[in-house]
């Protein structure tokens, strides 16, 4: 898919507020010099704009020129995923940010799912028979198992709000599987997961889930402070 000039720019824009050209409550530059800037006509620029505030990075203003906005409080889920699109390497601490949403959100669709789906989820544990221990297969693992999970929850802002995230969870997930107890807590959760569902033991399987959530987040506060 071609991008579009209004997304190119869009993208400029972010990585300028980000780097700190522009700080919080700055007004950017009109259009007419931000056109000549970047070489395009006034309607991309205003284009771009719109997709900026669409996202909570700025605040458009009749007559006057947009201003950069606090986007920890007025940005969204994509707000999230332009700035980690922003870094070549994802920071430690959004993989924490990630973990911590994670022991709210994961036990909510797995419960549901578990109601609802319990011998299609069986059937999701299929592949791992043939797990291999590399970081890029837990990863996949992980990604493609949290999806469908939340595919069959008859609530679909699950997988809304997943899909926001896909283009970096692998990124993610693969560098919190490097450390190899991470996959083997990883594996052990897997199987004991597997093994309530089977039995239909649902109230098992959804305390396991809570108690991996909550296990992913100390090992990785754990190797974040040098395996301490």
């Amino acid at each position: 898919m071609i991008e579009r000039s209004s997304e190119k720019i869009t993208k400029k824009l972010i990585r300028s507020i980000l780097e700190k050209e522009w700080r919080t409550n700055d007004p950017l530059p009109p259009e007419r010099e931000l056109a000549t800037h970047y070489q395009v006509g006034r309607p991309t620029i205003r284009e771009a704009l719109q997709r900026l505030e669409r996202d909570g990075w700025i605040t458009i203003r009749k007559g006057a020129p947009a201003v950069v906005n606090d986007y920890w409080k007025y940005g969204n889920l994509m707000t999230i995923v332009n700035i980690l699109q922003h870094h070549d390497e994802i920071p430690d601490e959004f993989i924490v940010y990630m973990l911590e949403l994670r022991i709210t959100l994961t036990p909510a669709y797995v419960r549901d799912a578990l109601l609802h789906h319990r011998l299609q989820m069986i059937s999701l544990f299929i592949p791992l028979q043939e797990l291999t221990d590399d970081p890029k297969s837990y990863a996949e693992f992980d990604w493609k198992l949290q999806k469908s999970v939340a595919e069959l929850s008859p609530n679909p802002v699950f997988i809304l709000i997943l899909n926001s995230f896909e283009n970096i969870y692998g990124k993610m997930a693969e560098k919190y599987f490097l450390e190899p107890s991470h996959r083997k807590a990883s594996k052990k959760y897997y199987e004991q997961f597997l093994e309530a569902t089977l039995k239909g033991d649902l109230h098992r399987a959804e305390t396991l889930t809570k108690q991996m959530m909550v296990t992913s987040l100390e090992l990785w506060k754990i190797k974040m402070n040098g395996g301490v």
